[in-house]
């Protein structure tokens, strides 16, 4: 019973946390870390040990299921090279250079564990970056690129980890064979992740059944990650490329399980995301407890100079990895350079989280410097959250990179709708010619002509008063209706489970006019 007392205590805490977060206008990771921390000082809290293979094993997939289903593979395809050169290429160089800072600050630490501290820190948070950049309007491009990047570099990172943690122990490294091993790795990950994902996708298509078909995307969650591992080929990639070919295949699903699906998983992020960062905090009594034997200030100094280094070395890669490419003719016709605002925004925005405290924890026993490391990892993670945390949003808007927040919905979005619509009438006009059922599609005729005009005029900018004041007769006729309905259950009893399902059919319909009324005050 006490890890479910702890684990219900830690939940109410997250909640408050998220809370404070809201109301202070601060991203929630920051306020979580460092309510963590505040927490694990009181006198007679119990001291929480974050597992790093649960960590790993149970948190990591399902965050990155999360993302890749909803990723749009082909915003993701079209972008695949900036987002190989800073999943891949951004962390290979902030290993080195961490692992060279490293070493010339710590002479007596071997190269291999100083490479293995700079795979750690490398890899950005993707939730970190996630909680403030949905937050605005940023460009798309930039969204799609950090998303894309925060979907590998996980597993770019953890790659080079086991290498140099297997070289530190054995005494030996080879490049060559760790970059053969890093393609063996990601190209069986990819085959595995593809075919349990296919698998899934049939499987969940003949079950019929909305909560079947949503379990049934947690079992595949961790059945590619589980099968990937056991063949010891890379997990993180099996569920990327998973959640990518569900993702895919959701648009043939019924509408209730694809709504039904989103919330559950929005809910599931949330919890493991704050479960995260408040475990985070909570580690730092135990981690300094077993740094006695060494300075106050010379920590203080180590952490400081690697957390500047991380920080830093992003920075340097970023900007040639933007230029270089576009030294080709074909490349720069085709994407020309992004405005340098855009470049700074994507070498802040490297929060590192729950992957750098797993792998750090995940260190054997007698590893050289282990205690030290997971120390300047706990910090390369506090300074990363705090200082670009707590900037990145005022960045953002410094640098005016935020898109103006417009009222309605832009033009390929009325498109799309009215294309719905005119389809929708056309075939309700065949219909309505047929001898036998033509009266009633007669009938329903005016309320499919009345939803083309509607998107017409809001593609062609018909007077807005008008087409606001048209939604809003129905949105008060609908609320009308449900607070009706509603006293009829206390008037006359209606049985609550038909109550629910009508009240949630308006709430649909309500949802639905409140979007096109947005349109209409535009």
């Amino acid at each position: 019973m006490h890890i479910v007392e702890t684990l219900l205590v830690l939940v109410a805490a997250c909640i408050g946390f998220a809370l404070v977060a809201r109301r202070a206008r601060l991203p929630y990771a920051v306020v979580l870390v460092l309510g963590g921390m505040a927490l694990a000082f009181i006198p007679g809290v119990p001291l929480v040990e974050l597992d790093p293979q649960i960590a790993l094993a149970f948190f990591l997939p399902p965050l990155l299921m999360a993302s890749a289903y909803r990723t749009d593979w082909n915003a993701f395809k079209g972008n695949l090279r900036p987002i190989l050169l800073l999943a891949v290429g951004a962390v290979l160089f902030t290993a080195l250079c961490v692992a060279a800072v490293a070493k010339a600050l710590i002479p007596g630490l071997p190269w291999a564990a100083a490479i293995a501290l700079g795979a750690i820190v490398a890899p950005p948070d993707a939730a970190a970056a996630a909680a403030i950049v949905n937050r605005l309007r940023l460009p798309r491009r930039i969204v799609i690129v950090l998303e894309g990047e925060s979907l590998i570099n996980d597993a770019s990172a953890l790659v080079l980890y086991r290498f140099a943690v297997a070289a530190t122990l054995a005494g030996t490294f080879s490049l060559v064979e760790a970059g053969l091993s890093f393609v063996a790795l990601g190209v069986g990950g990819v085959a595995i992740g593809w075919a349990v994902g296919r698998l899934a996708v049939v499987a969940i298509r003949r079950l019929d059944d909305t909560l079947l078909e949503t379990a049934m995307s947690f079992v595949a969650c961790f059945a590619s990650f589980f099968a990937a591992e056991f063949v010891h080929v890379s997990g993180v990639i099996a569920v990327v490329a998973t959640g990518l070919v569900l993702g895919r295949a959701q648009h043939g699903l019924s509408a209730r399980t694809r709504r039904d699906a989103r919330t559950v998983w929005e809910f599931i992020e949330f919890i493991l995301n704050s479960l995260i960062f408040i475990l985070i905090g909570l580690q730092l009594n135990g981690i300094l407890d077993r740094l006695d034997a060494y300075g106050a200030w010379r920590l203080a100094g180590l952490a400081i100079v690697l957390s500047l280094a991380l920080i830093v070395s992003r920075f340097l890669w970023v900007a040639p990895a933007m230029w270089l490419p576009r030294m080709i003719l074909s490349i720069r016709r085709r994407d020309p350079m992004p405005p340098w605002s855009h470049m700074t925004i994507i070498s802040w925005a490297g929060m590192r989280g729950v992957v750098s405290l797993a792998a750090a924890l995940a260190l054997p026993v007698g590893f050289p410097e282990r205690d030290l490391i997971v120390f300047l990892a706990f910090c390369a993670i506090l300074a990363t959250l705090v200082l670009q945390g707590t900037t990145l949003e005022w960045l953002i808007r410094r640098l005016g990179a935020e898109e103006k927040r417009r009222p309605g919905m832009g033009a390929p979005e009325a498109a799309a709708r009215a294309l719905v619509a005119h389809a929708a009438l056309q075939e309700m006009e065949r219909r309505a010619e047929d001898v036998l059922s033509g009266t009633i599609a007669q009938d329903l005729l005016p309320e499919y002509r009345d939803r083309v005009r509607l998107l017409d005029g809001i593609n062609q900018g018909a007077i807005a008063a008008e087409r606001a004041s048209r939604l809003e007769h129905r949105l008060h006729a609908l609320r009308a209706g449900r607070a009706r309905l509603i006293r009829h259950r206390d008037e006359d009893g209606v049985e609550e489970d038909l109550l629910t399902r009508l009240v949630e059919e308006l709430d649909l319909e309500e949802l639905r006019l409140r979007r096109l009324l947005g349109a209409a005050d535009a």
